[in-house]
């Protein structure tokens, strides 16, 4: 969402210590309640005692200047509205499926796989796709048409897979860290040799909780990559979230 202009002028005059975050005094109460509104947009909440917005837990606290940097420079803040899960454009899915280097008879996990947005160009690039999907309905209509190996219904989340996956190629839910969560979970059923390729949401790149951290040092352990998509790229399934993609080669965690 865009930041109004005088929110903005409000968090750059903003003292910014470790996770926490002093606005300064005597704001009107229109103009805190908008402030409070993007500081939660970014995780920070009121604490009365500390008379500050304080950024989450240990684990996944940001450092409030990190925090703020990305607002001040583009005027937008990410929210978990904008980030919920979204179908794969048929331009981004390709770009994925070239990433991945797939090739044909390859074993494919596509763990998020909506109404098969994804995994049906994969299957059409001549992958042996394996779909997982929560949502019944979505997951029912994949076994229609047809074309997935296997259809696997739940919280990928909660699966212990039997089978490990020459790639895996996946758009996961972003809010949350839930990008995270799902591509660290992926890894595990990955072949050595083989290739995860994810669109993740672009806080990857510069956020500072500890999660975010981890997360861009198992990307460099792996010799992986995490590179920006183009502007709106995902603007035609609804959104305009800022997003990359990260490839991330086989090998054990």
């Amino acid at each position: 969402m865009k930041v109004p202009e005088a929110v903005l002028g409000v968090l750059e005059n903003a003292e910014c210590t470790d996770n926490k975050i002093t606005l300064p005094d005597q704001l009107d109460r229109k103009l805190y309640l908008e402030t409070d509104k993007v500081l939660k947009a970014l995780g920070a909440n009121w604490n009365r005692h500390a008379k500050a917005h304080l950024f989450g837990s240990d684990d996944t606290a940001e450092t409030a200047a990190a925090a703020l940097a990305e607002v001040l420079a583009t005027g937008e803040v990410t929210t978990n509205s904008d980030i919920g899960y979204f179908p794969t454009p048929p331009d981004i899915a390709a770009h994925l499926i070239d990433l991945a280097r797939l090739e044909v008879d390859m074993q494919v996990l596509e763990p998020s796989a909506g109404r098969g947005a994804l995994a049906y160009p994969i299957h059409q690039a001549g992958g042996i796709v394996t779909c997982v999907e929560q949502q019944p309905d979505s997951a029912a209509a994949i076994r229609a048409d047809g074309y997935a190996h296997q259809v696997l219904e739940g919280d990928f989340l909660q699966m212990r897979l039997g089978t490990r996956f020459d790639r895996v190629i996946m758009n996961p839910p972003f809010a949350k860290f839930a990008d995270i969560h799902h591509v660290r979970h992926a890894l595990q059923f990955l072949k050595p040799l083989g290739m995860l390729v994810s669109v993740m949401v672009a806080g990857v790149v510069f956020r500072q909780a500890r999660i975010v951290r981890d997360f861009r040092e198992l990307v460099d352990w792996r010799g992986g990559t995490i590179t920006e998509l183009p502007e709106d790229s995902f603007k035609a399934s609804g959104t305009r979230v800022r997003s990359v993609v990260a490839v991330i080669p086989g090998g054990e965690e």
